[in-house]
């Protein structure tokens, strides 16, 4: 029947807040570093001729070609070799990637949000007019008032597009997630083991909500 109590306590349900609110803090600390280092990347590659830029470029591309089920077990087998063969053992730091838990999720989704990212804001640097940029430094301007001033916002748009997109994909993974948490659930893998048993009216409230959310803030940007 026709109830709006779901509505009413949209987190009632046991260890669905904790669950939603580790896939808000995973999606945003992920989201945040990815746009940073893939724009970073991005303008290395649109800018700069380096040995190994075609070797970059195929790394780029690896994790959007490759099935998720395939990155999520090599992640998983990285990080419990970590812990358990040598070298990687004595080189990486004790807790790091081992027991999975946040920490392991953190680090699969902003390595998968790279990509994105680089794919994204290197669409709309290779649309830049560079004499925009030349212009302002004969103007007295140096690189770094230059990027801030000029190339920072005509690019701003591809940042926004690629950040919002990576913390959809983020905020929304389940496979990658699912052989990386440990005893840590996200809302995706809290979602899939509920629904096993039954289909929990909340777990409509919160899809809505953070559909009309996510269309908002397209919207809005």
């Amino acid at each position: 029947e026709f109830s709006l109590d779901a509505w009413a306590n949209p987190l009632s349900r046991p260890g669905l807040s904790d669950a939603l609110w580790t896939s808000v803090v995973v999606a945003a600390i992920a989201t945040l570093v990815a746009t940073m280092l893939g724009t970073l990347i991005a303008l290395a590659l649109v800018r700069y001729r380096f040995r190994g830029q075609g070797a970059t470029n195929l790394f780029i591309l690896i994790p959007m070609a490759t099935p998720e089920i395939v990155l999520g077990a090599s992640l998983l087998s990285l990080f419990v070799a970590s812990a358990s063969v040598e070298p990687f053992k004595s080189i990486i730091p004790t807790g790091l990637f081992y027991p999975l838990g946040f920490n392991t999720i953190l680090i699969a989704h902003i390595m998968f949000n790279i990509s994105y990212v680089v794919v994204t804001v290197r669409a709309r640097i290779q649309g830049f007019d560079r004499n925009l940029e030349e212009a302002s430094m004969d103007l007295g301007a140096n690189e770094w008032v230059t990027f801030w001033k000029v190339t920072f916002p005509m690019i701003r748009p591809g940042i926004m597009a690629a950040a919002m997109l990576a913390f959809a994909l983020s905020i929304d993974d389940f496979i990658i997630s699912n052989f990386t948490s440990g005893l840590v659930n996200t809302f995706p893998v809290w979602v899939w083991g509920t629904i096993r048993n039954n289909l929990p009216p909340q777990v409509h409230v919160i899809g809505t909500a953070m559909f009309l959310i996510a269309v908002g803030l397209v919207v809005a940007s």
